[in-house]
């Protein structure tokens, strides 16, 4: 995928495609990348699928109903009326279509941090945080990546963001804001937004002590394209902290994000791959915990 190192990846039963296809055409400057179908996985065939939103490159996959996506990573939308005349316009636009056969989470409407803002579960499960931006502040990207810290990990978002600060490179912090004492049942102090940069991306992170009945799960997860193998070992030695996650290049982190780990070739080898070496190298890497690249390597060759 280029400079972006992280990409999220979202995991669907049978819908990926459906999905992806929506999303391409409501968002403008963006295109499917490419299509792959891993045969035999414990899901049966899985289509995986690389695409661009507005120049941002995500994933996805249909693999069965094991996980279910939900709010706890959602995705920031941020029109900027300083680079869009019609920015409202285009916000009003683009709900209208996320919400035709989804569910409003947050009302769209004026808050004291935004004149126009609203939280929409499309019908494919996916969230996302439409925002009118403040045309006076620094400038974000068009998409952004949120984590949302809830139950028992509601109280750790800085200390994660200051985790990943420092395992990540190319970082730095952004805007951080934290819930004053009269908000209701918003615990004072935690965080209310939190902004930072992962290798010149950026994510922002939230909490909430309401009683959700959602957490951090497999759905969505954040995946690290490494270069070679000594940078697989060195991300997956830091992000993983629980060894019953570990499976094929995934791994959960001690807040319960999931992430993968693989190799850039894995691209390649999918893109330019006979049938017969795309089945091998899947065969491969369902064996592994953390990706071998010289044995996916030898697996694609048939050696």
């Amino acid at each position: 995928m280029g400079e972006q190192k992280i990409i999220p990846h979202l995991w669907f039963d049978r819908d990926a495609k459906e999905a992806v296809q929506f999303y391409t055409t409501l968002f403008p400057g963006s295109k499917i990348i490419r299509s792959s179908v891993l045969h035999a996985t414990p899901s049966g065939d899985s289509e995986t699928i690389s695409f661009m939103l507005s120049g941002y490159a995500m994933m996805a996959i249909n693999a069965g109903p094991h996980f279910t996506i939900n709010p706890s990573i959602s995705f920031f939308v941020n029109f900027d009326p300083s680079q869009d005349d019609k920015a409202k316009e285009h916000l009003d636009t683009l709900w209208t279509a996320l919400a035709d056969g989804g569910v409003p989470l947050i009302p769209l409407q004026e808050y004291s941090f935004s004149k126009h803002y609203g939280w929409v579960k499309d019908k494919y499960g996916v969230t996302w945080q439409l925002i009118l931006s403040d045309p006076k502040g620094e400038k974000r990207p068009f998409l952004m990546p949120s984590l949302l810290f809830t139950g028992d990990v509601c109280t750790k978002a800085e200390e994660a963001v200051n985790f990943y600060l420092s395992v990540f490179t190319r970082t730095r912090k952004g805007v951080v804001l934290h819930y004053p004492a009269d908000m209701g049942m918003d615990k004072e102090g935690t965080v209310r937004f939190f902004d930072f940069m992962l290798e010149n991306q950026w994510f922002s992170a939230m909490e909430s002590v309401y009683p959700h009945e959602f957490h951090f799960n497999e759905a969505i997860s954040l995946l690290v394209e490494c270069a070679d193998q000594e940078e697989i070992d060195y991300y997956w030695d830091r992000l993983s902290a629980d060894p019953e996650a570990q499976q094929c290049g995934w791994l959960k982190d001690k807040y319960g994000v999931s992430w993968q780990v693989v190799p850039e070739i894995m691209n390649t080898m999918l893109d330019q791959g006979t049938p017969q070496q795309i089945d091998r190298l899947t065969q491969a890497f369902l064996k592994m915990k953390k990706l071998d690249i010289q044995a996916l390597h030898a697996a694609y060759q048939g050696i």
